[in-house]
């Protein structure tokens, strides 16, 4: 089986985003460019910690390489919707990030999810298999990608101040309160 390598360098729109209601809502990453448009399906942590680890990238680069860091732009934040249809490629499996000192640009590869029942040598052998979306952006683009992941990571259901997890708005057995509702 061939595999499917969706590169986008640059892309003309690369957001995080979701498809439904606070506590059903299914997460994907969008990638928009030359007439083409790929939706790859994660989970929610997986976004935020993209968001915290691109974050850290970019402080890394700027110490280690003296890579000049935009400041948020004031201008109005992307906060459109994802763009239809919103056709899952696939469900990300792997996170990459790499920063490209030669171009000043980030890279982002998400990998698809693949067999997880052999050892690692066989593993790694079929990850070149799988369909990967590459995406790469400059250090302007990153920073307004990560702002809207935390803008849609906190968009959803409040936590639990004692436990940490959602509240539902019917109640929450809170393991901490040993199951009342709260």
């Amino acid at each position: 089986m061939t595999r499917q390598v969706y590169a986008f360098e640059p892309p003309e729109r690369f957001v995080a985003g979701t498809v439904g209601p606070p506590g059903e809502r299914a997460f994907y990453l969008q990638a928009r460019g030359d007439g083409r448009l790929v939706s790859v399906a994660l989970e929610k942590v997986q976004v935020s910690l993209l968001a915290e680890k691109l974050d850290e990238l970019l402080g890394e680069a700027h110490r280690r390489f003296g890579v000049v860091l935009p400041e948020s732009e004031p201008g109005p934040a992307d906060n459109d919707p994802l763009e239809n249809p919103v056709d899952e490629e696939f469900r990300v499996g792997t996170l990459g990030l790499a920063f490209d000192v030669d171009s000043s640009t980030v890279v982002i590869e998400a990998i698809a999810a693949g067999e997880t029942d052999e050892d690692e040598e066989e593993a790694e052998d079929e990850s070149s298999d799988l369909d990967r979306l590459r995406v790469r952006l400059t250090p302007a683009a990153a920073r307004d990608f990560i702002e809207r992941a935390r803008r849609v990571i906190s968009a959803g259901r409040p936590p639990c101040p004692l436990c940490g997890q959602p509240l539902d708005p019917h109640g929450h057995l809170c393991p901490r309160n040993n199951g009342y509702h709260r």
